[in-house]
């Protein structure tokens, strides 16, 4: 009887940049999608706005900075680049929809929360490390 064929594995850390690479994509896409809806003219009232802002592009800014690829400093540049290049655009976006309007602290709340994204990411990579180093 033939043995089965194994398929090779992908590296842990190239499976982690698709799946962030695709995390950009849905959230960027459902962002899109969503702020054109009626329904999300007013869905978060000010100030909690500005924190929803900034929890939604740190889940952006870190899913970046993850499908970069990129350690240290450069990890959170991408991190902050990356929420301000969606946050730009959705601004944008924002500024030709009925009912919704384009503004600076959006924007400023996004990229707190591609700072915080990289902070997050630098967190768990640490914790990842000391973990590993206990257990190997």
């Amino acid at each position: 009887m033939p043995s089965p064929v194994k398929t090779p594995r992908q590296p842990p850390l190239r499976s982690a940049r698709t799946w962030a690479t695709l995390t950009v994509i849905l959230v960027g896409a459902g962002l899109y999608a969503l702020g054109a809806q009626p329904f999300a003219a007013g869905l978060v009232p000010a100030p909690w706005d500005k924190l929803a802002h900034a929890v939604t592009f740190a889940l952006i800014g870190s899913a970046v900075g993850v499908a970069s690829g990129a350690r240290g400093w450069r990890r959170t540049a991408c991190c902050i680049a990356g929420a301000l290049a969606i946050g730009v655009l959705d601004e944008l976006h924002q500024a030709y929809l009925p009912g919704r309007i384009a503004s600076w602290s959006d924007l400023a709340a996004d990229a707190m929360g591609g700072l915080l994204g990289a902070v997050l990411l630098a967190a768990v990579q640490g914790a990842i490390g000391r973990w590993t180093a206990r257990h190997h």
